[in-house]
């Protein structure tokens, strides 16, 4: 209690009416209603009005003010404003107002209110709560769900868990702590993995050779043949040509005697040899001999926004006809981008399997497409992460721990056109990949399209702390996210919970899964961009028969 009345008093100045009667409320899918509008600190509530011979509904609205994208106002009758003093029979006209309310789960919601001054207040009350810069008065700090208990599913996975079992099949790799307290690269986990015949006095000369000090780690052991994936950050050549013996002699160490490895840059030749002048680069052939370097460039930050922001469009521009919607379509380039993608982590996975040689992944930064191409190879070549708990693993160690800056990136969703300089919808993206390679491999996959649909849901808004920093420095040590918040992952694993978020048809395949990049085998994922526009039932409907026909329910 004394938290909401903490919570209360922060947020209330920015609350201009907190209750408006007889609002109208129409919700995609659904059929409008009417009631008490309520703005709270955290939440917009519309409360219905009974309807005589039913039941009183609770709320027909619970919505998040941090699920809100886009706020915008209009207001009808402007012209025909009387006042009631200035009116003859005293019966002044009213203007109305619509506040439509674009929502990061790509939701659509209209508020028809009787009232052209709490049209306003409510559209600048929701504007200001759904743009909070204080990351510690954000609802997972207050949410208290009943039966919960603060700890439950903190941590999902740990860099020691992820060792243990690295360590049961190599020796040649070791869990360092000299980045413990955050004090060599504060994006990067406390403990990472490297090679065992590097120093700690090594990695950190070679940090000091990498943008954000994010030096090369292991990621992924591929037991079948002993190669690996790492990953880290661009090397800061410059325009002088620097080096660093220590990241020469890092990267080589990695190779474990391997004659070879590559090097996979997500930008083009051209761009890193722009970032040079900036003082980035890429490794030099005369420095890194062992190393061959591969250019795959991949859209990143604003052109990468642009580009959700073209499709979201093109999808809610309803009223075109097929052929101008498919133009529209192909116009975001979204199924170029996961072209991309998944060519650009199938190629990674490739040169692990099928070459047999170690791979390195960089960008710029190597906390965006870096993750991107590292989490999805993966999911190719690991069964293990292609499980319920594995997956959540997977985006535990590759995203959260690894540093991908989810408060910056998803600040804004797909009604976000170039306000801002941050967003980057790159584990939205992943998500898509993720649901292309179920699609292709219906039967590979243990978790199914609701769970990614959840993930993308709560990424960019959520009660959960799980996605509410940008790196562990500032969730365990700054905002103690851990104690003080809810973890999504305690909620997925609960026993009524998961079962809603498993593929029925699944049988676990020990291969690599390799997708198809062909343009007839990329889709646009419609339960997520469509959801709010086409019904759902029959989906539903065939998932139950799918259960049905697939025997007993595993949980």
């Amino acid at each position: 209690m004394r938290l909401f009345l903490i919570q209360d008093m922060e947020l209330s100045h920015l609350i201009q009416s907190s209750r408006v009667e007889n609002v109208r409320v129409c919700c995609p899918l659904m059929p409008p209603v009417t009631g008490t509008l309520c703005v709270s600190s955290h939440h917009l509530i519309l409360s219905a009005n009974p309807v005589e011979g039913t039941q009183p509904e609770k709320c027909a609205l619970w919505l998040l003010h941090c699920a809100v994208d886009s706020v915008e106002k209009s207001v009808q009758n402007i012209g025909m404003l009387k006042s009631k003093e200035s009116s003859k029979d005293g019966e002044g006209r009213s203007s109305s107002g619509t506040v439509t309310l674009k929502c990061k789960d790509l939701r659509v919601i209209q508020l028809e209110i009787p009232d052209m001054e709490e049209t306003f207040n409510v559209a600048r009350s929701v504007q200001a709560l759904s743009s909070l810069d204080n990351t510690s008065l954000r609802y997972p700090f207050f949410f208290r769900p009943a039966g919960c208990k603060l700890g439950k599913g903190w941590p999902r996975d740990t860099m020691e868990n992820f060792y243990h079992k690295l360590k049961a099949e190599t020796d040649a790799w070791r869990l360092s702590d000299v980045n413990n307290n955050f004090k060599v690269c504060p994006s990067y986990p406390e403990k990472v993995i490297v090679p065992v015949s590097c120093s700690d006095d090594t990695l950190k000369r070679a940090a000091a050779f990498r943008q954000g000090r994010r030096f090369p780690v292991l990621s992924y052991y591929h037991s079948r043949n002993k190669m690996v994936l790492l990953r880290s950050s661009q090397p800061l050549v410059g325009p002088n040509h620097h080096c660093c013996e220590e990241d020469e002699m890092l990267l080589n160490a990695a190779l474990m005697g391997q004659w070879r490895g590559f090097i996979i840059d997500t930008r083009a030749e051209q761009e890193a040899k722009q970032a040079r002048s900036a003082g980035g680069g890429t490794e030099s052939k005369n420095r890194y001999t062992k190393w061959c370097v591969l250019h795959r460039p991949l859209e990143r930050g604003q052109a990468l926004q642009s580009s959700l922001a073209r499709l979201v469009g093109a999808c809610y521009e309803t009223y075109l006809g097929r052929n101008h919607w498919l133009s529209k379509l192909q116009a975001s380039h979204w199924l170029s981008h996961i072209k991309e993608a998944l060519s650009t982590s199938g190629l990674a996975a490739e040169c692990i399997e099928r070459e047999g040689t170690c791979v390195l992944v960089h960008g710029q930064e190597g906390a965006n497409n870096t993750l991107l191409v590292t989490s999805l190879a993966q999911l190719i070549l690991s069964p293990d992460c292609r499980t319920v708990l594995g997956f959540q693993d997977l985006i535990e160690r590759e995203w959260l721990q690894a540093g991908h800056p989810f408060q910056l990136c998803c600040a804004r969703s797909g009604w976000a056109q170039g306000r801002f300089q941050q967003e980057s919808p790159n584990f939205l993206l992943f998500l898509d990949c993720c649901w292309q390679l179920a699609r292709q491999f219906p039967m590979a996959m243990e978790f199914n399209e609701k769970l990614l649909c959840t993930l993308a849901t709560h990424a960019y808004s959520s009660e959960y702390g799980t996605f509410v920093c940008n790196n562990e420095k500032e969730s365990r040590y700054i905002y103690k996210v851990q104690e003080k918040t809810h973890s999504l992952w305690g909620t997925l694993n609960n026993f009524r919970q998961r079962k809603h978020y498993v593929n029925p048809m699944y049988e676990r395949n020990p291969l690599a899964i390799w997708p198809s990049v062909a343009p007839q085998s990329i889709q646009l994922w419609e339960g997520y961009f469509l959801r709010y526009l086409l019904p759902a039932e029959h989906k539903e409907m065939s998932w139950q028969r799918t259960w049905e026909l697939s025997g007993d329910d595993p949980y």
